[in-house]
């Protein structure tokens, strides 16, 4: 997490991105502690009374790929994505900071279109009435948290994008 002195002096764009990144991040996180008590009590309730949680493996399907989603802006923002520097060990910090933000640039672009298309696969899940086959949840509300999460994703790319070509402090 970041300093709170640390965030007082980013601009106003900068204190929002870091702010709803930390806030997407701890509610990905919150999911997954769900999706694991929720597994020990399916776990217990199978084993002690032959009585798990009915949809269990729907549930962790569904929080899994929205806490995954809602990791990603997080990630970016903190400079955690995989990085294969062995042909960059050697350039100037200002040559690796543009190429950092070319790659940023690019990865937004990629997270624009993929906020695009979701949401389209999720609308088409409204239209159909899609719903899983144990619990009968319509599958359209899973897009919501996902969208958000990418939408937001593609903010951070362009933001880290900006300032990794200015050299200054993400």
């Amino acid at each position: 997490m970041t300093k709170q002195s640390d965030n007082k002096s980013r601009p106003l764009l900068g204190r929002a991105v870091h702010t709803l990144s930390n806030l997407f991040a701890s509610g990905g996180g919150l999911v997954l502690l769900g999706l694991a008590l929720m597994t020990v009590a399916s776990i217990v309730g199978r084993f002690l009374f032959s009585l798990p949680v009915p949809g269990d493996f729907e549930l962790v399907e569904i929080g899994c790929s929205i806490a995954v989603f809602a990791f990603l802006p997080y990630c970016q923002l903190h400079s955690g994505n995989v990085v294969v520097d062995f042909f960059t060990l050697r350039a100037n910090a200002s040559t690796r900071n543009r190429m950092d933000s070319f790659c940023s640039l690019i990865y937004g672009l990629i997270a624009a279109l993929l906020t695009w298309r979701v949401t389209l696969g999720g609308y088409d899940m409204y239209q159909y009435g899609e719903q899983t086959m144990i619990l009968g949840l319509p599958r359209w509300w899973g897009f919501i948290p996902i969208v958000a999460s990418l939408a937001l994703l593609t903010l951070v790319c362009f933001y880290t994008c900006g300032r990794q070509w200015s050299n200054k402090k993400l």
